[in-house]
């Protein structure tokens, strides 16, 4: 200890201070280099965290489930436990599982339900059958019925109007009146093809999603050769008589205080473009009151579309997060409703990178659906529904915003986490404004639902043959999609459309509409 002392002897004190200033500057630079250096391992953990997650969804999207399916925990943190079990103990319980299993099935089987119910509203072919013997001089004591379910396939047949023509007597000045019965009945003048023929091919097209020329190949294993340049022309003449109806359903579909929209790609064929095609637009516009859908093509992805048609929107518009419609939500009188099924997608992508915390929001959603599910089982009115919803889901909001709000400034802003919780900070107005009012769904599943048809379609023609065609198939799944909204028959209802809509006044069409459309009048 002296000689540390005799050390600092040689030094004066001005000496001495200077030392000490510089190895408190040397301390203080290794402390900043270590805090320089944690908080680069922080980053490279996440990063190392960030990659392993995309490898993770790589491997999903190759060989997993698309489900999102999300079970929960009260404990997320009891998600990913690592613990040790006995080998016995495994081969013990498969073994107990096996047996389970097969005690279930055995009782299962004996749980028959018979066989299906066949409909009642179908028509009856009573067929008796009689012994083969003989059976003279016995008696009958019974019947035994047995019911089977049978098709008789759609056949080709030729109606051929035959008018009788008559004149009358000529009067004083020579003259003679002819009468003839008239075909103002046809729905499309000089078409060879009849109404129940024209409906069956634009419901096999737009509804069955079966192309015009697998069609064209069916009517030639019955012996009939149709061309595909007539069949064509039958559906484009059907689409010209049915486009005032389509613009009437654009004004009662988007003449309602509450939508919802979405977007889909289409491709179509373009003259400009020799050989290759065309990714044009079909935005779908959804009223869940009335239920009824209108899809509206566009060459684009643009605002132009969603501009034209909202111009005068005043109400809800429900929509996700495409950078198109934020827009409209600067009117005072539009009020943007988010969509949670959205924001819990960001969510069940993130469970891979960081399972704690995503599984917590996930929860918390889940709970909030748990609620809907309630008030829709209960049948709460809207104004139930809507002070279920304050009273219950305004809490798990309130929950799940000051959580998000919180961990965002802990996580990466282009991690899994990072994104979903930005998508929520940047609409959480909207993704709360579904409180306002019990006609409000929480998301916007209702719409994508009605593009489903559209997806199948393009699976099965691929594309749309010109820009115009694709104006015709907007018509079509924007009748047919109301259609399955309101349970009308589509074939049922475009069938009278069609021997009905030229007798029809301009004011009295919208009663054609599906939404509006009588069932007794088909039925």
């Amino acid at each position: 200890m002296e000689n540390a002392v005799d050390l600092f002897d040689n030094y004066s004190k001005s000496a001495l201070l200077k030392l000490l200033k510089s190895q408190v500057k040397a301390v203080s630079k290794l402390e900043s280099k270590t805090e320089k250096l944690a908080s680069v391992n922080t980053k490279l953990e996440q990063e190392n965290s960030y990659l392993k997650f995309q490898i993770e969804q790589f491997k999903r999207a190759m060989y997993g489930s698309k489900k999102e399916r999300f079970i929960a925990s009260e404990n997320p943190e009891q998600l990913a436990i690592p613990f040790e079990v006995d080998q016995q103990e495994v081969v013990a319980a498969v073994e107990s599982i096996k047996e389970q299993i097969t005690y279930q099935r055995e009782k299962s089987a004996k749980k028959h339900q018979g066989r299906m119910a066949l409909p009642s509203h179908l028509p009856v072919n009573e067929i008796v059958l009689e012994p083969t013997e003989n059976i003279e001089g016995m008696k009958c004591i019974g019947q035994e019925i047995t019911d089977e379910l049978e098709y008789t396939p759609a056949k080709l047949f030729i109606n051929r109007y035959i008018r009788n023509k008559y004149v009358a007597p000529a009067d004083e000045k020579g003259n003679q009146q002819v009468k003839i019965a008239s075909l103002d009945f046809r729905p499309i003048p000089r078409c060879i093809a009849g109404t129940h023929l024209l409906t069956q091919i634009i419901i096999d097209k737009f509804v069955d999603h079966l192309p015009l020329y697998r069609q064209i190949q069916r009517f030639s294993r019955e012996g009939v050769d149709i061309p595909s340049s007539t069949i064509d022309s039958w559906v484009r003449l059907v689409s010209q008589l049915l486009r005032p109806l389509y613009e009437c359903h654009r004004q009662h579909t988007l003449n309602n205080g509450y939508l919802q929209a979405d977007e889909s790609p289409i491709k179509v064929q373009d003259t400009d473009k020799k050989g290759a095609t065309h990714t044009g637009f079909m935005w779908v516009y959804h009223a869940p009151i009335p239920k009824s859908v209108y899809f509206d093509y566009r060459k684009g992805r643009g605002s132009e579309g969603p501009l034209e048609m909202l111009n005068d929107f005043e109400g809800y518009l429900q929509t996700d997060g495409y950078g198109v419609y934020p827009q409209f939500a600067i009117k005072e009188s539009v009020t943007q409703i988010a969509c949670w099924a959205h924001a819990r997608r960001y969510f069940e992508k993130a469970l891979d990178y960081n399972k704690i915390n995503a599984s917590h929001v996930m929860l918390q959603i889940q709970k909030l659906y748990e609620i809907e599910r309630k008030a829709t089982s209960q049948n709460l009115s809207t104004q139930e529904r809507q002070a279920l919803r304050l009273e219950e889901s305004h809490p798990i909001l309130n929950e799940i915003g000051n959580f998000i709000a919180m961990q965002s400034k802990l996580e990466l802003p282009k991690s899994p986490l990072g994104k979903a919780y930005d998508y929520c900070l940047k609409r959480w107005d909207s993704l709360m404004a579904y409180l306002k009012d019990g006609n409000l769904q929480i998301d916007n599943n209702l719409v994508e639902n009605a593009i489903r048809p559209l997806a199948l379609g393009r699976k099965n023609y691929l594309f749309a043959g010109s820009h115009e065609a694709a104006k015709n198939i907007a018509m079509y799944y924007s009748f047919f999609a109301t259609c399955k909204k309101n349970n009308i028959n589509p074939s049922k209802w475009l069938l009278y459309v069609l021997e009905n809509i030229n007798d029809t006044k301009s004011s009295e069409l919208h009663n054609l509409l599906p939404q509006y459309f009588n069932h007794n009048l088909v039925d």
